[in-house]
């Protein structure tokens, strides 16, 4: 390889690639725990060096130019590269201390993982856990995350997956909204109530239609893409939700109904990308992990 070819530094492609997929230098700042004066001089070095405009402000974002999607292909191949440099150099430890991400939505990060990471701080005080609470399905060969907890079966060939038992789903309501509005006996009456729900009711919608309930889009009243705030929401009485029932908080004043139908089944699954099963660290995290869930999902 001619080095001499080279005329740029990793941290100036870390720089270019984090903007721009945030779409900002004070986002790609955070990505990195960096600065964005820091972000900013490195895109301008790597501008330099390529003798290339790679962005163009718009108001607060940052704009990539034709030259910068050319680039961006063959940018992303160095990221993955780097990021699984790390995880085989990570799969190597045998190392019990150090930090591991776990990423679950907000509300299983709320109603399971504090009391399963109680655990493993008493099995491996060493062990430093980072959550992410996102629903978004965060991308395990990028290392967004080590290990990660999700309802839908990751697709990505290079990852481990392991799914547990399903988990049960209920109708949960306020006292207060069901003193005001009447407590539905039969799945039929719930045509007749407001629900809580995801942003994407279509979703829900089928879902439900599945399960033999027939509800319609305009009974959401409230919406959110939180599962956090869907509960704050429900418990506030702006209608029903449908929640899990082992990883539900426990708060008064909710009550869960119509407990003489079937559960709602949906899957969980724990994933970690390969390179890093044969980490002790992580090994020691996602088995635990594994562990709780099976308490759970068994009740």
């Amino acid at each position: 390889m001619n080095w001499r070819t080279v005329s740029f530094d990793w941290n100036q492609i870390r720089a270019f690639l984090a903007t721009a997929e945030e779409g900002s230098l004070s986002a790609a700042a955070r990505s990195l725990g960096s600065t964005q004066p820091t972000v900013g001089r490195q895109i301008a070095a790597l501008e330099n060096d390529l003798k290339l405009t790679l962005f163009e402000r718009a108001g607060r974002r940052f704009e990539m130019t034709a030259a910068a999607r050319d680039l961006l292909e063959h940018v992303q191949a160095m990221g993955d590269a780097a990021s699984r440099v790390s995880m085989v150099a990570a799969g190597q430890s045998e190392e019990i201390a150090g930090r591991v991400v776990i990423t679950a939505n907000d509300l299983m990060a709320v109603g399971f993982l504090p009391a399963a990471l109680m655990r493993l701080r008493q099995e491996a005080p060493g062990i430093a856990v980072e959550v992410v609470a996102s629903n978004r399905l965060e991308n395990l060969t990028r290392r967004d995350a080590d290990i990660a907890i999700r309802h839908v079966r990751p697709e990505q060939p290079d990852l481990i997956a392991r799914q547990m038992r399903d988990a049960h789903a209920g109708y949960y309501a306020a006292t207060r909204y069901l003193e005001q509005h009447g407590v539905p006996k039969t799945p039929a009456e719930l045509a007749r109530h407001s629900f809580v729900g995801p942003r994407d009711t279509a979703e829900m919608l089928s879902f439900l239609a599945a399960q033999g309930v027939a509800i319609e889009a305009d009974q959401f009243q409230a919406t959110s893409d939180s599962g956090v705030v869907m509960w704050e929401m429900m418990l506030a009485g702006l209608g029903i939700l449908v929640g899990p029932i082992e990883f539900a908080p426990r708060v008064e004043g909710v009550q869960q109904i119509l407990k003489d139908q079937p559960p709602i089944r949906f899957p969980v699954w724990l994933a970690t990308h390969r390179e890093l099963r044969t980490s002790k660290r992580i090994r020691i995290v996602f088995d635990l992990l594994a562990e709780e869930l099976s308490k759970h999902s068994s009740k």
